[in-house]
């Protein structure tokens, strides 16, 4: 993992292509601004771990079906 030190209005760039800015910082939170290409996804963690638990879970009841 890389970790980098930023202040307000400061960003980082990812392969050309997505930018991140921190837009805020208030107590121990920090507000981020992501710009990406649509055709890439951007999920907070909680947000994606949720996702692929639903994916698991429809993967799951359609494997037991015969058919």
């Amino acid at each position: 993992m890389l970790v980098l030190s930023r202040k307000k209005n400061e960003s980082i760039v990812i392969n050309d292509n997505i930018m991140i800015t921190i837009v805020e910082i208030r107590g121990d939170k920090v507000r981020l601004g992501i710009e990406a290409p649509r055709d890439v996804p951007v999920h907070r963690r909680e947000v994606l771990d949720a996702i692929l638990r639903e994916q698991e879970l429809a993967g799951q009841s359609g494997d037991s079906s015969v058919g």
